[in-house]
């Protein structure tokens, strides 16, 4: 595990339409309205913090995404800063601190912060870090038979024994994040292999071939992720 941690959490103006699209189909891929990181040591001590509102005004935020995170155009534009200025700052922490990058989904932290990274021509640094998903890791705490994994509140609830408040808050996620993350490591139930099995997934899925019918298993696995996505918002 690296010396650092971050942990990240995004808003969104909504979700993907295709996510085998290149960011290039800039209209395929939603913008982040906040973006929020906390950077830990590997044994837990807090090192900063950034919470950030977006207030470029070249994006829409959709009736759906609305209505989960009430972040509003009207809000964007007296509390937000441009997103080259919040990028910057992502940007230099992962490089400087090279953490490990954590999230609860971190394929969709992943994919719009790289979109964002791509618009203002930058590369994105998580993609050459090690990462680890907490909903991923949440099934061992599943009881229900029909769930495969668990929302970052009902993961919270379970490890914790009490609700999570004023969820969708980019920096509240974060938060819980950490904190599920370092009970789930004190517990054991985080390890180096369990971290590898997730990175050795991912590239599984990124390098599947295409079945007969022409449509690669990869596509299929992100649509049943945006079907995830869907159900997790």
């Amino acid at each position: 595990m690296q010396n650092h941690i971050l942990f990240i959490d995004t808003e969104t103006t909504g979700l993907p339409i295709d996510w085998t699209q290149p960011y290039s189909n800039n209209a395929n891929w939603p913008y982040a309205v906040q973006v929020s990181w906390i950077i830990y040591t590997r044994d837990g001590a807090e090192l900063k913090r950034e919470d950030h509102y977006i207030s470029d005004n070249d994006f829409e935020i959709s009736p759906q995404a609305l209505k989960i995170h009430g972040i509003t155009r009207d809000f964007l534009t007296q509390n937000g800063q441009p997103r080259k200025f919040v990028m910057d700052l992502l940007y230099a922490d992962l490089k400087h601190y090279q953490p490990m990058v954590v999230g609860h989904y971190m394929e969709l932290d992943y994919n719009i912060t790289g979109a964002d990274f791509y618009r203002l021509g930058m590369d994105n640094p998580i993609a050459s870090l090690p990462m680890y998903c907490t909903m991923l890791g949440s099934s061992q705490y599943t009881r229900n038979p029909q769930a495969t994994y668990l929302r970052l509140g009902q993961l919270y609830s379970t490890l914790f024994n009490k609700p999570l408040h004023h969820q969708h808050n980019a920096m509240v996620d974060a938060e819980a994040t950490a904190a599920c993350f370092f009970e789930i490591l004190r517990n054991g139930g985080i390890t180096d292999g369990a971290i590898e099995k997730q990175r050795a997934d991912r590239e599984r899925r990124r390098h599947q071939p295409a079945l007969k019918s022409g449509c690669g298993l990869s596509g299929l696995l992100l649509f049943a992720f945006t079907l995830l996505i869907a159900y997790w918002l």
